[in-house]
C-alpha cells in the first residue's frame, strides 16, 4: 500500500509559503508592509495564467488533429468556459491591490525598478496561444517587450510564435464547415436574398420618416449605405480581400461565412457545441480586454501620469494596449449579419436532417 498522501506535502505549502521574498527590509530598506500584498497578488496571477494555459494547450493539441471529433467538442467546451471562469479572478484581484493607496506603493515601487508585467513569459505565451498575433500578421512580438526579457526568455517566446493559435486553428476548423452546401439548394443564395429583402425595409422606412428631419434622415441613410457595404463584403471575394489587406478582417472569407451558419443556426443539435465554443472564446477575449481595461484604471490610480517601471508610458499605454490587443473581434463582428429569426432562409428536409443527431 501507498503511503497515505499528506496535504500539506501534496500541495507543496512550505514550498508555496516561502516564496514571498520582499526588497524591502533588507540592506538598510525600511519594510513596506503593502509589498508583500503586491507580491502575493502577482504570484497569484501566474498560477491563474498557468490553469489557463493548461487548458489551451489541451484545446490547440485537440484541433491539430484535423478533423475535430464530435465526441471531443464537449470537453474541449468546457474547458473554455472553465478559462471564462478562471478570468473572473481577475478583476477582484485587482481590487484586493487597489487596498493599497499610492503613497504605500511609492514606499517601495523604486525598488521594483525594471521589473514589469511585460516580463510576464506566461501572459505573452496566453496572448500568442490565443492569436494575438495571428490576428496582427505579426511574426515577432513587439520590440520594446522582447528587450524587457532575458535571452532564454526571448528564445521561449519566439518559440511560442512558431507554435499554432487557437485563432488560427478555429479558422481551419470553420472552413471544414459541412451542411452548407446540399442538393439544389444555395444556402448563401437565399441568405443573401433575405438580407436583400431587410436591407430594402430599412430603406423604405428611412424614406418615410425623411421628411420629419431631413438632416438626421441622411445621417441614417449614410449608415445605411455602410451597413449595405459591409454585407456587400460578405459575398464578394473580392471585396472581403481588401478588408482582410487593411486589418480589418483576420478570418478568411470561407471561415467567416461557417461561422455565421454556426451564429444564424446554433438552434439545430448538431450545431449547439460548435455555438458555444465560439461563444467561449467570445467571452475569453472580452473578459481579458475588461481586466487590462480595469489594469489600465488601476494604474492611473496608482500611479497619476508616472512611467511605468518598465519604462511604459503607465495607464496611456495600458489603455491603449487593451483596444489594440483584441484577438476575436471577427467573432464580435458576427452579429452584423445575423437576421431574426423568423426571417432566416427554410432548411430542405434532407439538410434540417443532418443537422440533428439520427
Amino acid at each position: 500500500m501507498k503511503q497515505a498522501t499528506n496535504y500539506a506535502e501534496y500541495l507543496q505549502i512550505n514550498s508555496l509559503l516561502n516564496l514571498q521574498k520582499s526588497l524591502s527590509g533588507s540592506a538598510g530598506v525600511k519594510p513596506c508592509h503593502d509589498e508583500t500584498l503586491f507580491i502575493i497578488v502577482h504570484q497569484v496571477y501566474e498560477l491563474l495564467f498557468k490553469q489557463i494555459l493548461h487548458e489551451l494547450d489541451s484545446f490547440v493539441e485537440e484541433f491539430s488533429r484535423p478533423p475535430v471529433s464530435e465526441n471531443s467538442l464537449g470537453y474541449l467546451v468546457a474547458r473554455l468556459e472553465r478559462v471564462t471562469q478562471v478570468e473572473d479572478l481577475f478583476i477582484p484581484l485587482l481590487e484586493i491591490l487597489e487596498t493599497m493607496s499610492p503613497m504605500d506603493f511609492l514606499e517601495f515601487r523604486t525598488l521594483l525598478v525594471p521589473a514589469s508585467g511585460f516580463q510576464s513569459v506566461q501572459f505573452r505565451e496566453l496572448e500568442i496561444k490565443l492569436g494575438l498575433y495571428y490576428r496582427k500578421g505579426e511574426k515577432t512580438v513587439a520590440a520594446h517587450v522582447m528587450r524587457a526579457l532575458n535571452p532564454e526568455e526571448q528564445a521561449k517566446v519566439s518559440g511560442f510564435l512558431a507554435t499554432p493559435s487557437a485563432l488560427a486553428l478555429v479558422e481551419g476548423w470553420l472552413e471544414r464547415m459541412p451542411f452548407i452546401a446540399a442538393e439544389h439548394f444555395d444556402f448563401w443564395h437565399e441568405y443573401e436574398f433575405a438580407v436583400l429583402g431587410m436591407l430594402a425595409e430599412e430603406r423604405r422606412l428611412l424614406a418615410r420618416h425623411s421628411s420629419q428631419d431631413p438632416a438626421a434622415a441622411q445621417q441614417l441613410l449614410q449608415q445605411w449605405e455602410e451597413t449595405q457595404l459591409i454585407f456587400t463584403s460578405l459575398f464578394n471575394a473580392d471585396a472581403y480581400g481588401v478588408l482582410q489587406a487593411s486589418g480589418q478582417r483576420t478570418l478568411s472569407q470561407k471561415a467567416t461565412l461557417g461561422a455565421l451558419f454556426i451564429f444564424l443556426y446554433r438552434h439545430e443539435a448538431i450545431l449547439h457545441q460548435p455555438y458555444r465554443l465560439l461563444t467561449a472564446l467570445l467571452t475569453i477575449d472580452e473578459k481579458l480586454t475588461a481586466w487590462r481595461y480595469r489594469h489600465a484604471l488601476m494604474a492611473h490610480r496608482l500611479l497619476g501620469s508616472k512611467v511605468g517601471t518598465g519604462s511604459s508610458s503607465g495607464h496611456q499605454y495600458l489603455q491603449k494596449a487593451a483596444e489594440h490587443s483584441r484577438i476575436f473581434v471577427d467573432l464580435f463582428n458576427l452579429s452584423t449579419f445575423l437576421l431574426p429569426l423568423s426571417q432566416l432562409p427554410k432548411l430542405p428536409a434532407n439538410l434540417k436532417k443532418s443537422l440533428n443527431f439520427s
